[in-house]
């Protein structure tokens, strides 16, 4: 029997596999250092076109699908955000002096 056995009712429908979670973050680890590290890593190469792209794009993208495109949240100051809650009114017409509010209709 093994030492991990999960159920569907122990797990969410939404949990992250531990294991391609610790291996996602390893591969962007990796990537990080051979970009900062290498010169090599930071060119371009004729099959595999900007490493940087392969080396930490693509595995930050995996990394963030593993986690279902979740956005981090921004939180903002409560100032700001009593600002932004305000009702927006549409601002009216006003007429100019001197000038009658309609025009006289055509026929």
């Amino acid at each position: 029997m093994p030492a991990f056995t999960a159920t569907s009712a122990q797990r969410p429908s939404h949990a992250v596999d531990p294991r391609l979670e610790q291996a996602l973050r390893q591969t962007v680890l990796i990537g990080v250092v051979a970009v900062l590290l290498l010169p090599a890593a930071r060119g371009h190469n004729a099959w595999l076109g900007w490493m940087p792209l392969w080396l930490l794009g693509m595995p930050l993208t995996a990394w963030w699908a593993l986690h279902r495109f979740r956005l981090p949240r921004r939180t903002l100051p409560p100032a700001i955000r009593a600002r932004r809650r305000r009702p927006r009114v549409q601002a009216r017409r006003r007429t100019l002096p001197g000038r009658p509010g309609r025009l006289p209709q055509a026929a």
